[in-house]
């Protein structure tokens, strides 16, 4: 039996405000999230593809999927605005309009989404709920309802992907790490995006690499170090920690152990 992932949140709203430097980081988007760049730029990896996003953009991140981020804060810093989606309000809605998927969507990881003056308006209107302490959570609930009335409004796409309830099916285990490696997530994790038990996964992966997922992802995570470093002549400080790395001497030394000599000499 298919193993469901545990995390289970209400609906949040979230203002991001960073100044001074670059936020980097990578992240599990657990729910549907619609967010606002009021401003700065940001860059999103979801697997293989790049996103770039600026001020004023409107986006729509897809739940169960891993990101990387850079949230580049230029000289006036770097500011937005995000809702997450969460399953129990939108099955909710399911229940209460008879609302479901009835078709399969096959749009991207993220939809930039021409605003409307609605979905604007709707923006503006959380503003001064972000200048209070806290949010009652029975507004957040109702303003969470509006904003997925508002997006079916703009694009009636949208119900089938907000009210599409499936976990991850079982996919192609092959592709789908070779264009993840670099995610520092646990086994667990990788298990229940590709649509596997853990056990089913680490079965599947050891028939197909013939080693552990634990062996494969530190060999495939230096091999790309190792090309970085001594074709692409980066530092080793410069690229551990986006190759799934939590530490540099921990990389020094997995990389010495790996190739007989540290990641800074041949």
């Amino acid at each position: 039996m298919k193993k469901k992932d545990p995390t289970v949140l209400g609906p949040r709203l979230i203002l991001n405000d960073y100044k001074g430097a670059d936020v980097e980081g990578e992240a599990f988007v657990t729910d549907h999230i619609f967010s606002y760049i009021l401003q700065g730029k940001h860059e999103v990896w979801l697997g293989n593809k790049k996103y770039s996003f600026q001020q004023g953009d409107f986006r729509f991140f897809r739940r169960n999927q891993l990101a990387k981020y850079v949230k580049n804060t230029g000289t006036e810093g770097f500011k937005s605005i995000a809702i997450h989606i969460d399953q129990t309000t939108l099955k909710e809605m399911s229940h209460q309009y008879g609302w479901i998927a009835d078709e399969m969507n096959l749009s991207g990881e993220v939809l930039l989404i021409s605003p409307d003056n609605l979905l604007k308006g709707f923006t503006e209107s959380l503003i001064p709920y972000l200048q209070e302490p806290e949010i009652d959570h029975h507004i957040l609930m109702l303003k969470t309802r509006e904003l997925i009335m508002l997006l079916i409004k703009n694009n009636p796409q949208f119900k089938n992907i907000l009210f599409d309830f499936r976990e991850p099916g079982k996919i192609n285990l092959e592709a789908f790490m070779n264009s993840h490696y670099r995610y520092n997530i646990s086994i667990e994790r990788f298990a229940f995006l590709t649509g596997r038990s853990l056990a089913g996964f680490k079965r599947d992966f050891e028939k197909l690499f013939l080693t552990s997922p634990r062996r494969w992802l530190v060999r495939k995570r230096l091999e790309d170090a190792q090309y970085q470093i001594e074709e692409k002549g980066y530092r080793p400080s410069d690229i551990y920690l986006d190759l799934g790395f939590e530490d540099l001497s921990h990389f020094s030394y997995a990389y010495k152990k790996a190739f007989g000599y540290a990641p800074n000499k041949k």
